[in-house]
């Protein structure tokens, strides 16, 4: 069994513009420990702010209610008990002491001989006991210490192996290391250590952070460290997403998370950073499980020719098709059956549609699902779409400076018309709220928009097609509409009409 330390709350705050407020570092312990169960989360830096001690306060006194406490971690620092002291007042009851991995960190930052920083910590570690706190040590710098000052290294744990201390964490600080340095300098310390519990704490400089978890693991260590979405200083640290997989999939070792709980996590993090996460990334990636080429979604037809282990399913997620110029008939058919437009559409039909796709995929225009009954109806002209139910007749928008933005619209649903103004913050907002007005007077349920994403081709012009796609939940149902067009409002109305029809059928 693999034991996961994350470090969100922690190292990946230390991403560039990353700070989260203290609700939300509950929400995401909340859901790291009980919807992924996560077997240990580092939660802050001790003496940080007078800010961050409120956030592990809350944190904490929310983890000793459910029994969660000793899941929780606090960096701390070799400082003459301040460290824990700090800690202790939040409520916590483990640190992971900070300690020297190198030779050159200790001589030219502390500028100490290697036994005076054994002594200091030996005191800090006496304090954190007679305080009743739980002990790891971080060997700061460790990788480079391997590499350069392996007898320093040996010389430390030598010492440390018969303090009262649960883990030695391993971190490749700088991520300098490649997996066959990894395995070598992980296989070392568990074979001259074998009673010590090490954990691994990759960084992802060179883009091997993962690579380096999957050499550690096989070297014997028994804790990673990762964080949500790859989040950490720099180029982050090693995203949990991958880890888990790999542990799973090409390990065929085992972890106590729920994987399926893991994009639910991922989103969540997401939005409380404000990084977005990579539409390729691996497993949480919003492209991951879409196929573009036609003759994958072929060979997905007969007996799954184009899948691998990573499964969608697996991380609560489903598999896609995309739609564009190397989409076949198979990615049309899948589609469509995913819409429930597939009965009655004959192949000639099916070619039709295939066809229209191709060519706007010729245009660099991006198609979702959500357009494809448009493109159905546009193509067979009514011979298997209905005329849409919803129809903006008229609209006007007003932009005035030190003025709300004003819209005023005339709109038919189903063969009535209706007229409503509405002032907002933009004018969308404004166009929207009208929009709203009407279906609240009508007693029909209107979606709430939960993202907005606004898109132009690379080296766009203020004349560029804006491509907006907009995500809508409607009692607890989430899709997508987009809209195409030159003018940014205009593609958002687009995407707004596409979803009235889309509830009105």
């Amino acid at each position: 069994m693999i034991e996961i330390m994350d470090t969100t709350l922690r190292d990946g705050e230390q991403t560039w513009g990353v700070s989260f407020a203290a609700q939300e570092k509950l929400s995401i312990a909340q859901a790291a420990i009980v919807e992924l169960g996560i077997d240990r989360i580092e939660i802050a830096s001790a003496r940080v702010s007078a800010g961050e001690m409120e956030c592990v306060k809350r944190v904490a006194a929310w983890a000793e209610r459910l029994g969660y406490l000793e899941r929780l971690e606090v960096l701390g620092f070799i400082d003459g008990g301040r460290s824990l002291e700090w800690i202790r007042e939040a409520g916590c009851r483990t640190v992971n002491l900070l300690c020297k991995g190198s030779y050159r960190h200790v001589t030219e930052q502390l500028r100490k001989t290697p036994d005076e920083h054994l002594d200091d910590i030996r005191r800090e570690i006496d304090a954190a006991c007679k305080m009743g706190l739980a002990v790891n040590v971080y060997l700061e710098d460790w990788s480079n210490g391997m590499q350069s000052s392996h007898e320093y290294v040996y010389h430390m744990v030598d010492e440390l192996q018969y303090l009262p201390i649960r883990r030695i964490m391993l971190p490749d600080t700088l991520g300098i290391l490649n997996p066959l340095e990894a395995y070598e300098y992980c296989k070392a310390m568990t074979s001259r250590y074998p009673a010590v519990h090490f954990d691994f704490h990759a960084h992802n400089d060179y883009d091997l952070a993962v690579a380096n978890v999957y050499s550690a693991i096989i070297a014997g260590v028994k804790g990673i460290h990762t964080t949500i979405n790859g989040l950490g200083e720099r180029a982050g640290n090693a995203p949990l997403s991958s880890v888990l997989a790999v542990i799973n999939d090409q390990l065929n070792r085992s972890t106590r998370l729920n994987e399926a709980k893991l994009n639910y996590v991922s989103r969540l993090v997401e939005t409380y950073s404000g990084i977005r996460i990579a539409p390729n990334r691996p497993v949480i990636g919003e492209a991951v499980f879409t196929q573009c080429a036609g003759v994958h979604a072929d060979g997905d037809s007969k007996s799954n020719l184009y899948y691998n282990d990573l499964l969608p399913e697996r991380f609560g997620r489903v598999r896609e098709y995309a739609l564009g110029k190397l989409s076949g008939k198979a990615n049309i058919r899948k589609n469509l059956e995913a819409l429930g437009l597939d009965a009655g559409l004959d192949d000639d039909s099916i070619r039709k549609v295939t066809e229209r796709v191709i060519e706007l995929g010729d245009k660099k225009k991006i198609l979702t699902q959500a357009d494809l009954p448009y493109i159905v109806s546009d193509v067979l002209k009514g011979e298997s779409a209905a005329e849409p139910s919803v129809r903006i007749l008229n609209y006007s928008l007003s932009l005035t400076k030190d003025l709300h933005p004003v819209a005023t619209l005339r709109i038919e649903i189903n063969g009535e018309f209706y007229e409503q103004s509405a002032s907002g913050d933009g004018q969308y907002d404004a166009f929207v709220k009208a929009l709203r007005m009407i279906y609240a007077e009508l007693g029909r349920p209107f979606p709430t928009l939960t993202d907005y994403a606004v898109t132009i081709p690379p080296g766009g012009h203020t004349d560029a097609l804006v491509h907006t796609v907009i995500r809508w939940n409607l009692d607890g149902d989430e899709f997508k509409t987009s809209g195409l067009d030159g003018d940014q409002t205009e593609a958002a109305i687009q995407a707004t009409i596409k979803m009235l029809n889309k509830i009105e059928k």
